[in-house]
């Protein structure tokens, strides 16, 4: 797949003029800016951390948290090393799946991590900003690369990962959990 343009989305721009898609479980619009990409919903666990999902574009994904003293802090006061890799898995795995549609399946397909690769730069403090961009999929696996920065725009963490789609999650040899993810 081609680099998307990294359109990003501000205050104003919020949802890129696009009416409101039905059903959106997200804290906030993200500014989708491609009609192919289906409704994403944010995972209650990402939810709770407080990310807000922004622009949505083919194989690119934006994320932002505001960084919360003794809520994603590590004992020096600076985002937990732990928040900005949960970051970077999930804008990554957003980008990627802002391309399922692609492989036309006739059910909503998931993602899992398969590898994830961080390098820690600088500490994380105050908003901090992700990026994730698809970099190459292949048949089932996206081959992603993330960013997050500070407020000054300073790149504090770097991040290539994996992600497989699937249908369900085998979790024992006679067990699945199906995808629930997809919102309406």
């Amino acid at each position: 797949a081609a680099s998307p343009s990294p359109r990003r989305g501000g205050a104003d721009s919020r949802n890129g003029g696009h009416p409101p898609r039905g059903g959106l479980s997200l804290l906030n619009q993200a500014e989708v800016m491609n009609d192919n990409i289906p409704p994403l919903a944010l995972s209650p666990f990402v939810a709770q951390l407080g990310c807000e999902l922004g622009a949505l574009d083919e194989g690119y994904a934006e994320l932002s948290l505001a960084v919360k003293d003794g809520v994603h802090t590590n004992l020096f006061g600076v985002a937990h090393g732990g928040v900005l890799m949960t970051l970077l898995d999930v804008v990554m795995a957003y980008a990627a799946r802002t391309l399922a549609h692609e492989l036309q399946e006739d059910q909503p397909l998931g993602l899992v991590t398969v590898e994830l690769k961080t390098e820690f730069l600088r500490p994380g403090e105050g908003m901090l900003k992700a990026t994730g961009q698809v970099v190459r999929r292949a048949d089932r696996l996206a081959f992603c690369e993330g960013r997050v920065l500070n407020e000054r725009g300073q790149l504090c963490a770097t991040a290539t990962g994996t992600f497989k789609y699937l249908r369900a999650l085998p979790i024992s040899p006679t067990a699945v959990k199906p995808y629930l993810g997809q919102a309406d």
